[in-house]
């Protein structure tokens, strides 16, 4: 039974209305779109876990052809030592140092692979290995599933963020949700960023 001041059509009206719009919010969105990124995130790692998973095989087989190549396949060791003993904080996805640190480690590892494939064209016999051609087949298949993983990942969190930004779902998720924070999303390095020189 509604108390006797509800009891008149235009406080009823009034009540209809604001249930309707109370109805029409998606109160839930927030938190949906939180675990989204929660996942997204985790596929980001899982896809770099396994890229440093094939890095110990690919080094040693390329060093086995190519002993010379020592100042290389130490870097590629030190940038994925650094990168996969990182700690990564529970609050990396709202906290902007640890999140743009974890960032440039993978970049570091990413550019490290890169400078080995390229000494790996120098020497044919290694080209044709099988192993290494699995391998190499392998991470350049990572390599894309990074790619889509980290893509997946910047979409939730552009979701999530303007969820967050945008009223009236601000306002929903600080009444609701007040610990839900901005997520951090991966960034394009200036070197990355810059127009290539063709030299003829």
């Amino acid at each position: 039974m509604l108390p006797k001041r509800l009891t008149r059509p235009a406080d009823l009206m009034l009540l209809a209305f604001l249930l309707s719009i109370l109805s029409a919010c998606d109160v839930n969105k927030a938190p949906r779109q939180d675990e989204q990124v929660k996942a997204a995130w985790s596929e980001v790692l899982n896809q770099y876990q396994r890229r440093a998973d094939l890095i110990p095989n690919l080094v040693q087989t390329v060093k086995g052809y190519a002993h010379q190549e020592q100042q290389v396949l130490t870097a590629v060791t030190e940038a994925r030592a650094k990168a996969t003993q990182m700690q990564i904080p529970p609050d990396i996805l709202s906290n902007p140092q640890a999140f743009h640190q974890f960032e440039q480690n993978q970049a570091a590892l990413g550019g490290a692979l890169s400078r080995l494939l390229v000494v790996s064209e120098r020497y044919p016999t290694l080209k044709s290995d099988e192993n290494f051609l699995a391998l190499q087949s392998q991470l350049e298949g990572t390599e894309n599933r990074i790619g889509v993983a980290r893509r997946d990942y910047i979409i939730a969190v552009q979701n999530y963020n303007t969820t967050l930004r945008t009223i009236p779902d601000r306002w929903i998720a600080a009444w609701l949700y007040p610990d839900l924070k901005v997520r951090e999303t991966f960034t394009i390095s200036q070197q990355a960023q810059e127009v290539p020189q063709v030299k003829f």
